[in-house]
């Protein structure tokens, strides 16, 4: 989550070209098209701290009450009018009423991509951070939270299954300190993994510069995977990959916030808060109102691991 939120408030100056990328690499100078405070979070990191909480609640994300409880979260943030949110996202969230359940938000995604074909944007991929976190000891419950999450606002099956794939990369990265995408095939059906498995191949051959525009969840996925593998990471202090990779993704271009934020999840999932640097950590807050440190022991709390404190 830590990651993620860093990558998320590093990215959002340079969305869409709002800045460029200098020299020394992205920083957290604020602005973007948000018109974001140094540091602050946009919505990639608020709607993952919307499963967040839930989740640290020790309620199970799989069931219709957790469901319900994320989406009033989506939607009491919608309701705040936030700076910056994505178009189908927008979209669902204003049609669904101010109290929401679970299953609304659902079937109205599923109609929504009936209608439209249309419900494959990188959205639910860039909140899924924190799905994997009260599940290390299940793969299968990782499988089930993540669909059910995405499906709430993104029901196309390519948007689920990028959230399959990297929330189990996430928990992967957690237990085993590696980077391993392709152990997630595993959990998808023939059609899904013939098709990852060449879209993998490509985001490990190809140059990250080639993943742009970003805002479809398979682009968004690949430019994610390729900055993490292309960049190498450092033999004498190897947590220095962390901001490494994020310069990487962030000089891709385009949703550049989002992509951040998708690869910071799986960075920081593998390098821990050691990889974060201090200046970077002590200004990270955004909605609703919180800090950085606050989302580690929401974290910790919803792997089961007490607070930052105890």
């Amino acid at each position: 989550m830590l990651g993620s939120a860093v990558g998320d408030a590093l990215g959002a100056p340079y969305e869409f070209g709002c800045a460029a990328v200098g020299v020394d690499g992205p920083q957290m100078i604020g602005g973007g098209l948000g018109d974001f405070a140094p540091g602050e979070w946009t919505d990639d990191t608020t709607m993952a701290w919307c499963i967040l909480e839930v989740a640290a609640t020790g309620a199970d994300l799989r069931s219709p009450e957790a469901l319900t409880a994320i989406g009033r979260h989506f939607r009491t943030w919608y309701e705040s009018n936030p700076p910056d949110i994505g178009v189908q996202t927008r979209s669902l969230l204003g049609e669904v009423g101010t109290a929401p359940t679970g299953d609304v938000m659902t079937a109205a995604a599923q109609d929504l991509h009936r209608r439209t074909g249309r419900t494959a944007g990188n959205g639910s991929l860039m909140r899924t951070a924190a799905v994997a976190l009260p599940y290390l000891d299940d793969p299968g419950a990782v499988v089930s939270a993540a669909r059910a999450i995405s499906a709430l606002t993104h029901y196309d099956p390519r948007a689920q299954e990028a959230c399959v794939l990297w929330s189990l990369a996430i928990r992967r990265a957690v237990l085993d300190a590696e980077f391993d995408l392709r152990a997630g095939l595993a959990y998808l059906d023939a059609d899904g993994v013939e098709y990852w498995t060449a879209r993998i191949d490509e985001a490990e051959t190809w140059d990250p510069s080639r993943f742009s525009p970003n805002g479809w969840v398979v682009a968004a996925l690949q430019a994610a995977w390729a900055s993490i593998v292309s960049t190498p990471v450092p033999d004498t202090d190897p947590c220095l990959h962390f901001g490494a990779a994020l310069d990487t993704a962030i000089r891709i271009g385009d949703d550049t916030d989002t992509v951040a934020a998708i690869a910071g999840a799986l960075l920081g999932a593998r390098w821990g808060a050691s990889g974060v640097p201090a200046r970077w950590r002590r200004i990270l807050h955004g909605y609703p109102g919180i800090t950085g440190e606050e989302l580690v022991g929401l974290a910790q709390r919803a792997a089961g691991l007490g607070t930052a404190g105890g």
